[in-house]
């Protein structure tokens, strides 16, 4: 595997890994939170000059309906990010102190809306590159898992991710039911972090079925799918 495949990995792990510490905002702490975001900035130009040669090829070539898909999805997360990006900004009371005054309630309505479908989308975008993933994965490790362990896997962290989507309110603050976020300081983090790992999952899941249709409907036409 190319040095620029492993960097391109590594990037998106930490991406995942920031994405998970950032759903967790305060139970982190709030300036942990902000610097946080500052660091997922860097991972997002970093991810996109990796893919500049995705980007660039937006305009050529045939559109099949995976690739329809995976350009689709990426346009929603970059949405999403930089109106996370924007409202943080106003919102920064620790690593910025900008002290932009009477935009907050604006500001804190567009970052709920753009952290919580920014997640759900983030984890379907990632599930369309499961299988490129996947096969990267096993370059490093020189291990195949075995399909039926995997689907099993695969089916107990979507079964439980769907019990915490609905235990942890996640569609209630996607539909802006709720404009605060509220968290168990009982609880503690780890607890927390683990539902959240659940519903990502959850979404990546729904990511890579949404792609293996999209590949089979791409099939249905003779000419070769082209996977981005």
């Amino acid at each position: 595997m190319s040095k620029k495949a492993v960097l391109k990995l590594v990037t998106d792990a930490l991406m995942t890994v920031g994405l998970l510490l950032l759903m967790s905002y305060s139970l982190l702490g709030e300036a942990a939170h902000e610097w946080v975001g500052i660091a997922m900035f860097a991972l997002f130009v970093l991810h996109h000059g990796l893919n500049l040669k995705w980007t660039k090829s937006l305009g050529r070539g045939r559109y099949t309906p995976f690739r329809v898909l995976q350009t689709v999805l990426a346009a929603l997360v970059l949405i999403t990010m930089l109106g996370s990006m924007a409202s943080g900004v106003v919102l920064s009371r620790y690593a910025l102190r900008l002290d932009i005054r009477g935009l907050s309630g604006e500001a804190r309505t567009v970052h709920m809306l753009c952290a919580y479908w920014g997640f759900a989308l983030m984890g379907v975008h990632l599930g369309t590159h499961w299988s490129a993933i996947m096969g990267m994965v096993r370059k490093l490790t020189k291990k195949t898992p075995p399909c039926w362990l995997l689907r099993t896997l695969a089916g107990v962290l979507a079964a439980y991710g769907l019990y915490a989507f609905w235990r942890r309110d996640f569609g209630n603050y996607m539909l802006l039911r709720y404009h605060f976020v509220f968290f168990d300081w009982e609880e503690g983090l780890l607890p927390f972090l683990l539902d959240t790992v659940a519903i990502l999952a959850l979404f990546v899941i729904i990511g890579h079925y949404l792609s293996v249709g999209a590949k089979r409907l791409g099939r249905k036409n003779p000419r070769k799918e082209r996977e981005t």
